[in-house]
């Protein structure tokens, strides 16, 4: 089983109080795999519906960031790989 791995890293080294702060963490689980799945429905006559695919991932890795001095950090994107938040010092 692989270890999953984040990297973060805030926008400036040092912040005033008012500015505003990006926290962008890069993020990924090597067991992650991504699933696909088709679908065929058929009925009791034998008729089938034309197969239906879809992809997921199991277990999928969600990032949350909780900061000590009561900040509120929005989440300004998220694709699964890189996450970006945002908090006012």
């Amino acid at each position: 089983m692989a270890t999953p791995t984040a990297i973060a890293a805030l926008s400036a080294p040092a912040y005033s109080p008012g500015d505003q702060m990006l926290l962008t963490v890069n993020y990924s689980d090597a067991d992650n795999k991504p699933l696909t799945v088709t679908i065929v429905v058929t009925d009791a006559r034998g008729n089938s519906s034309a197969p239906v695919t879809a992809s997921v991932v199991i277990d999928p890795l969600t990032v949350t960031v909780t900061d000590d001095s009561g900040r509120t950090w929005a989440r300004v994107s998220d694709n699964g790989a890189v996450a970006v938040y945002r908090a006012v010092a």
